[in-house]
């Protein structure tokens, strides 16, 4: 049945594709064709997801052409989770575009649908992918089809976004390529389940381990392989945008999980596989936040705080492969179940506030926020969304991303009472790194919902603004529930993750929570978790209590309005505090990490420059095998036929010497011959 659902969504994202492409010329037409399908694939593609979690291992391999590598898919709860969440995001994305994609008339929203629909379709078979040579070309496919969504405007940033995007691509790739290969040559195989059954040499298995942790670090957009997300990722549609940065790059941790958990299984997991990832992640979930703060460009800030959270995601993967490397499943398997339930909170609100940002600027025109202000006004829905969003990832209780920081913070606890002195020291650093992280995504988001959304109004199109379409708010507002449905509901959704962390460990998972204990302080048999829907309550209680005193006791009073006090000023439009002064002084204290992230910005520009002179080197070499063997010979022969020419008079009489005398020759040379 998985199978069956999972096809006929790649069939509906590959039919939408061509049918989208083909009606190009009629661009209303094309954006319709590719946002109906799409969603149409979206539907199937989340049913295989959840046959795929609760439902027990398929493995499907179909005969190829090619005899080396057979077209095997492997549905596991692992794989599940993930097409969950991109199939979310993608139904949310096309009902979102039906509106959105008219902002791209003239730019190419022909093919817009045709690339959309293609790129879905590739992160969905490198998922399910069970064999090394398929998962590499639908990796590489899926990094062409959004590179093209990158450049869809095809103005200078885009384009300079989209290829350092690609370069950066093409690096994770070669390492995840070798990291393969290094497994194929040994087991004789491109199988994953031959990997799977082989247990390689320590050497060989750490070096498979740190090029596929780099390789897909790339992708995840992990520090220092950061940069091209706060480049390619406010170039492309914001839809595309969600896709990216909620999906996509959740490709690199399923990546990471893939080689780490399941394909090096029988060679063991080395302690400092898990400390590398899990410093790794403290140093990006700190330095994504801290970039982010200083951010004026929306999508930009959205865009580092990926960075944030793929740095948190990873400290939760780290505390599980410390669990595996020390004998103790239930520390690994609390670190893979703060990792995955984070993964999945990331894909909703950073997809939720990618959409917001994408209405603000339909709205306004404008990604700088020193140009918005007093949106709530004009656009309450996306202004209610948009705040649910920076709630859920500033880890506001009860919404999801405080579930899934709370299980990353026990994760670290338990890997510190369980382990030794370096196992305590690392923990410790990533709850510092985590605290940390916390306080500034608080403070970056107070900042990006006040500026934009609160004060009066900074620019004439941010007062003329317009709540946006239907559709689009349709997708903000299904996001924003999925948000809360995550908070409220983490006591009977936590064991979901448990079962899926317990199938990659491959280790019985601990009693389910009973419906009942919803309402009170529950133990899933992973670490004690706070009632997300007891938490809610007394939130609500504490907002109603004032309200209630206020009427019991303010009876007979009189209410006195007043203009606010601004110093002796008359408060005019530019008195309120915007970005720029709202970060100074956090951007003043920690000037060393921007001085360090502008220098890494300088080394990827030479990086870019060093593989564009590396391309001019390579055409410079491809012309001298041309100059010194082909054009040589081929000025040879030509000097030769000009030579010969010359003996080609045109008169018969002269032709007729030339046979008198081949003859002569020829009879004295058999002559000399006797």
């Amino acid at each position: 049945m998985t199978t069956q659902l999972f096809l006929v969504s790649i069939a509906l994202s590959c039919v939408g594709a061509v049918a989208s492409l083909a009606a190009k010329r009629s661009e209303g037409a094309s954006k319709t064709i590719g946002c109906v399908f799409g969603v149409g694939a979206g539907v199937f593609g989340l049913l295989a997801g959840l046959f795929s979690i609760f439902t027990p291992a398929e493995l499907v391999s179909v005969a190829t052409p090619f005899s080396f590598a057979n077209f095997s898919m492997l549905f596991n709860p692992l794989a599940g989770l993930l097409l969950v969440l991109i199939s979310v995001l993608a139904i949310a994305a096309w009902i979102y575009g039906l509106s959105y994609f008219d902002e791209y008339r003239g730019k190419g929203l022909g093919s817009a649908g045709f690339f959309m629909n293609l790129f879905i379709a590739s992160m969905d078979f490198v998922i399910v992918s069970d064999n090394a040579f398929w998962f590499l070309v639908f990796f590489e496919m899926m990094s062409l089809t959004s590179y093209f969504l990158v450049i869809i405007e095809q103005d200078q940033k885009s384009i300079k976004g989209g290829f350092l995007y690609l370069i950066m691509a093409h690096v994770g790739f070669l390492m995840i390529m070798i990291a393969f290969f290094t497994m194929a040559g040994i087991t004789g195989s491109f199988e994953f389940s031959a990997f799977r059954a082989t247990s390689f040499a320590p050497g060989v298995a750490s070096l498979v381990f740190v090029l596929a942790f780099l390789g897909f670090g790339c992708k995840a957009g992990m520090i220092p392989f950061h940069s091209w997300l706060p480049q390619a990722h406010p170039a492309a549609p914001s839809n595309v945008s969600a896709l990216m940065s909620g999906g996509m790059i959740k490709i690199g941790v399923f990546g990471i999980l893939k080689v780490g958990v399941d394909l090096l299984a029988a060679s063991g997991c080395a302690l400092w596989w898990g400390v590398l990832v899990l410093a790794f992640g403290a140093v990006s979930s700190v330095l994504g936040v801290v970039y982010a703060l200083a951010e004026h460009d929306i999508k930009r800030l959205l865009a580092y705080h990926s960075v944030e959270n793929i740095g948190i995601i990873l400290l939760g993967c780290g505390v599980g492969f410390i669990g595996m490397a020390i004998g103790q499943p239930i520390v690994a398997l609390i670190g893979f179940v703060a990792g995955l339930y984070h993964t999945l909170n990331h894909a909703m609100f950073k997809g939720l506030l990618f959409l917001g940002a994408g209405s603000v600027l339909y709205a306004t025109g404008t990604r700088n926020m020193e140009r918005m202000g007093g949106l709530a006004r004009v656009m309450p829905t996306t202004a209610m969304c948009f705040l649910i969003g920076s709630l859920a990832i500033s880890a506001i209780p009860p919404l999801n991303g405080f579930v899934s920081e709370w299980f990353t913070y026990q994760s670290l606890f338990n890997a510190a009472f369980a382990g030794d002195a370096v196992i305590k020291l690392a923990a410790a650093f990533g709850a510092v790194a985590l605290a940390i992280t916390g306080a500034l995504a608080v403070t970056c988001f107070v900042k990006a919902y006040g500026v934009t959304f609160l004060s009066a109004p900074r620019s004439e199109r941010a007062a003329s603004a317009r709540e946006v379409p239907v559709a689009m708010r349709i997708s903000m507002i299904a996001l924003a529930a999925v948000c809360v449905v995550l908070g409220l509901g983490a006591p009977f959704i936590a064991p979901m993750f448990e079962h899926i962390a317990s199938s990659m460990l491959f280790v019985q998972p601990a009693p389910c929570v009973p419906v009942s204990a919803g309402l009170s302080n529950v133990n899933v048999g992973i670490g004690s978790i706070v009632s997300t829907p007891l938490i809610a309550v007394l939130l609500i209680a504490l907002i109603a209590l004032p309200i209630v005193l206020r009427a019991v006791l303010g009876k007979g009073g009189v209410a006195h309005d007043r203009d606010p006090w601004a110093c002796g000023y008359v408060p005019d439009g530019h008195m309120p505090v915007v970005a720029t002064t709202f970060a100074s002084q956090v951007r003043m204290f920690l000037a060393p990490l921007y001085d360090m992230r502008d220098a890494l910005a300088r080394q990827s520009g030479r990086f870019v420059a060093l593989f564009q002179g590396a391309v001019k080197g390579a055409e410079a070499a491809e012309g001298v095998g041309d100059k010194y063997l082909v054009d040589a010979v081929a000025s040879f022969v030509t000097w030769l036929s000009r030579k010969v020419q010359r003996i080609e008079s045109g008169d018969f009489r002269v032709y007729i010497v030339y046979i008198v005398v081949a003859l002569v020759l020829f009879l004295c040379l058999t002559v000399l011959m006797k």
